[in-house]
């Protein structure tokens, strides 16, 4: 596909819109980065695709990823038919990620800003549950961080969780460059950190055959998939927002795959670490790690990683969160913005610590993805549409606050209507997932359903440009 170059002009709001502002200048320049959803122009980019790798690698080494690959053996799967279902579901979540993730180098600017293209001003809805999902996604991780935290400095669970978040909105005010430095250092920490504990695992791995049979069998891998799909699939409304600083020419291919790469490896690594110490996983992982672990300190050390990749990964929720909550429109500078998601974060994982761990992680990790799959087939559509037809993919060229969207908003919609009864949870399970075993098909529903609404309409706002 050919698209035309972006421009690298600022918004029509100028240089001191609270939009604009200070961007870093080289790898290394760690100093705040101001700069909000304006898109970053061509002489002020830098870096290579190899950055995608470890910017996607490092955040996913979470026991997060851990306790959701116990899931598979919890719903009476064997320990091979698990993984297969964890690497299915993974690769199908990755490869959407990585898509978008080419489109920051073209373009200069963040997902959920270029998502203005395709969506105009309904871009409020999906900016809206974008913020949310990063502020969820934040008591998610910062759940098993937080409470290592703790345990490492036998202090009280809030307080963990209350340095956690300090420490990881601290990385998301300084921003791009900060985060892409962390992620390099900690891609070879955490990496050794989590093989030291696979290693720990041989006189406690899970070897039982399956409970599951039949046609609940089929339908715990379609679930398990469809979590570990969740996972990957979680990155693609962040994907281009670490790819923006990169210069126009960089080779898109080669993002595609290092970032396939580092979203994939990394989460089919530690899932499948979930899956194989299922046992000695419970809901509070940190103390299974140190259990495992034998204390000391080695025991200390696991601790410390699962606090350090706690804070890799919610400081880039932090930061597309700051991103998300400009787009809806909201003047509030980029860096404030990121401190307001790790504020928010807090009391969420207070809730989750509060009672049952385990549904409420699921409950959350489900509803905060299912918006997912209907958005990117409308910005995928999008973008397709507008290289065939040699069209500007640049926000600031386009007067999207005047046009409406509803031919996105309402595609955007279906799906997630149409995704309903596919869907299972523990707080709700569709009348289709109940006869289906338990399979959970909402993301694929959704996913189609969009593709099939945005497309006509898409092509049919072009035949009469001036009806939305």
């Amino acid at each position: 596909m050919s698209l035309p170059p972006a421009p690298s002009s600022t918004p029509a709001t100028g240089p001191q819109s609270v939009f604009d502002g200070r961007m870093p200048a080289e790898p290394g320049d760690l100093r705040i980065e101001a700069r909000g959803i304006a898109p970053v122009p061509g002489h002020h980019r830098y870096g290579g695709p190899g950055r995608l790798f470890t910017v996607w690698f490092a955040p996913n080494l979470t026991m997060t990823g851990v306790f959701t690959g116990t899931v598979g053996i919890a719903l009476g799967l064997d320990l091979p038919t698990a993984l297969a279902a964890v690497v299915l579901g993974t690769l199908l979540g990755a490869v959407p990620t990585a898509y978008l993730g080419t489109w920051g180098s073209r373009t200069g600017a963040g997902q959920l800003p270029l998502a203005r293209l395709a969506f105009g001003r309904s871009v409020t809805v999906p900016g809206l549950l974008q913020w949310l999902s990063s502020v969820a996604w934040d008591a998610l991780i910062g759940l098993f961080g937080g409470d290592a935290l703790a345990r490492l400095c036998g202090w009280p669970f809030w307080l963990g969780v209350l340095l956690m978040m300090l420490g990881q909105g601290s990385l998301g005010v300084l921003g791009y460059e900060a985060i892409h430095r962390l992620q390099k250092l900690m891609t070879f920490v955490l990496a050794a950190a989590f093989v030291a504990l696979a290693f720990r695992l041989p006189d406690s791995v899970h070897t039982a055959a399956g409970s599951a049979h039949g046609a609940d069998r089929a339908g715990a891998f379609i679930l398990t998939s469809t979590i570990a799909l969740s996972l990957a699939l979680s990155w693609a409304p962040y994907a281009s927002d670490f790819s923006r600083y990169l210069p126009q020419n960089t080779s898109r291919p080669r993002m595609f795959w290092y970032t396939l790469l580092g979203v994939s490896v990394s989460f089919v690594a530690v899932q499948s670490l979930g899956l194989w110490g299922a046992a000695v996983f419970t809901d509070q992982t940190a103390r299974g790690v140190d259990r495992l672990l034998g204390g000391g300190v080695l025991g200390a050390l696991g601790l410390l990683a699962v606090a350090l990749a706690a804070l890799c990964s919610n400081a880039m929720n932090d930061y597309s969160g700051s991103l998300a909550l400009q787009t809806i429109g909201l003047r509030v500078p980029r860096p404030v913005a990121a401190a307001i998601a790790a504020v928010l974060g807090f009391p969420l994982v207070l809730w989750m610590h509060a009672a049952d761990t385990t549904a409420r992680f699921q409950n959350v990790l489900l509803f905060v993805g299912y918006w997912i799959p209907g958005f990117v087939a409308v910005v995928a559509v999008d973008w397709f549409a507008r290289g065939r037809r040699g069209e500007p993919v640049d926000p600031t060229t386009e007067s999207v606050r005047t046009r409406s969207g509803r031919p996105a908003l309402v595609a955007f919609c279906a799906a997630f209507a149409a995704a309903v009864p596919f869907m299972n949870t523990g707080l709700y399970t569709g009348p289709v997932a109940s006869a289906l075993h338990g399979a959970d098909l909402a993301y694929y529903v959704a996913f189609l359903t969009a593709l099939v609404v945005y497309a006509p309409l898409r092509l049919r706002r072009h035949r009469t440009p001036h009806s939305t």
